[in-house]
């Protein structure tokens, strides 16, 4: 078998990754149910993908003012950790590794999913996009500034979050502060007009991320913690670049390496921004010698593009998204050089097991 770089172990803080091959975290609308628990489809779903060198779950949220997809698991509650627990019980069994990805979505919400009350975020700006609801997509609504009473206990939702993946069997969390949720949204001019300590200075504007950091790290060894951002985002999740986006991110992913973490995430543009102002264009190479810890890349890496990555040395592990939709056994297909499953968008986001669990492995199982 031809040795590629995608299949080498990797040591992840205290755990032994079999691959470098990452699951990206994946919103897939299957916890149908009112306490907004992973169900047992979740629980053969990711059994299947646990091959991967390390599953990043889809995004859960760390408190019920977070919601801002229906049918989207939490992890604040009793019921959802013990829930959980069947997840990671599957994936360890099949020997795999699985982190929780902590999310809140801030403005990128309606107030459906909060018993007619506005989404909260820095500032009451609109990002004026379309979110998915029950009945389908919507635009979205002005939301309200959180006060900074508001901000420290959102703060504390996200440690106990954290705390409660551990007590539900991760292996560690991912703080999703990426593709304008909530805490990408205090980072960016276009959604954070405060004049507070969260607003105003690069500093200001990055200090949410780093005070939960500090209260998940109370809980949680760092070496079992990552960061997902997306420091490209331009006209996409009502964020845009601007002359502030490239030092804050810099300043965020360089103050990030007196953590130990386990990782940082980092999304390649989502879109064109060859001719957009102010862009990074190429985001794991700009930042690699910025970083000193494991750096992740994501976005659209098909296996040869990420064997390329790792071997140029712009990242250390490669997460695939849409592909682990459709193959399940993604790694064993990289080794074969097989032919990969197509997705099927339509059952992207949905119910059932249709283009959930019933794509075929190689064997020809599912």
């Amino acid at each position: 078998m031809e040795k590629q770089a995608l299949l080498e172990p990797y040591q992840l803080g205290p755990i032994k990754l079999t691959s470098r091959v990452v699951m990206a975290p994946l919103t897939r609308t299957r916890a149908d149910n009112d306490e907004n628990v992973p169900t047992e489809l979740h629980v053969e779903y990711y059994r299947q993908r646990s091959s991967a060198g390390l599953i990043i779950s889809e995004g859960t949220q760390v408190n019920p003012q977070g919601v801002g997809v229906h049918n989207t698991p939490g992890i604040y509650t009793d019921a959802q950790v013990e829930a959980w627990k069947k997840v990671t019980d599957a994936v360890h069994v099949a020997g795999g590794h699985i982190y929780c990805q902590l999310w809140h979505e801030g403005r990128l919400s309606h107030p459906e999913f909060h018993g007619g009350d506005l989404p909260v975020a820095p500032s009451a700006i609109n990002p004026n996009v379309k979110i998915r609801i029950s009945s389908g997509s919507v635009d979205t609504v002005t939301p309200r500034a959180l006060t900074v009473d508001e901000i420290k206990q959102t703060v504390q939702d996200y440690q106990k979050a954290a705390a409660n993946a551990i007590a539900a069997g991760f292996d560690g969390v991912e703080v999703h502060a990426s593709n304008g949720y909530l805490l990408h949204q205090f980072f960016v001019g276009s959604s954070n007009q405060r004049t507070d300590e969260y607003g105003g200075s690069i500093e200001n504007r990055a200090r949410i991320l780093f005070e939960v950091l500090d209260a998940i790290g109370a809980v949680v060894d760092f070496e079992r913690v990552g960061v997902r951002m997306n420091p490209d985002s331009h006209g996409l999740f009502g964020m845009e670049i601007d002359e502030q986006t490239r030092p804050t991110f810099e300043y965020i992913v360089q103050k990030l390496n007196d953590y130990g973490l386990a990782y940082i995430h980092l999304s390649e543009p989502f879109t064109p921004v060859d001719d957009v102002p102010f862009a990074i264009k190429h985001v794991a190479k700009h930042f690699r010698p910025m970083y000193s810890g494991t750096l992740m890349t994501n976005s659209a890496y098909t296996r040869e593009r990420g064997n390329q990555a790792i071997e140029a040395g712009y990242a250390d592990l490669v997460a695939f998204g849409k592909l682990y939709i459709a193959n399940p056994d993604l790694v064993e297909r990289f080794a074969a050089k097989a032919p990969l499953n197509e997705g099927d968008p339509a059952t992207y986001y949905g119910s059932g097991p249709k283009g959930y669990t019933d794509y075929p492995f190689l064997n020809g199982s599912n």
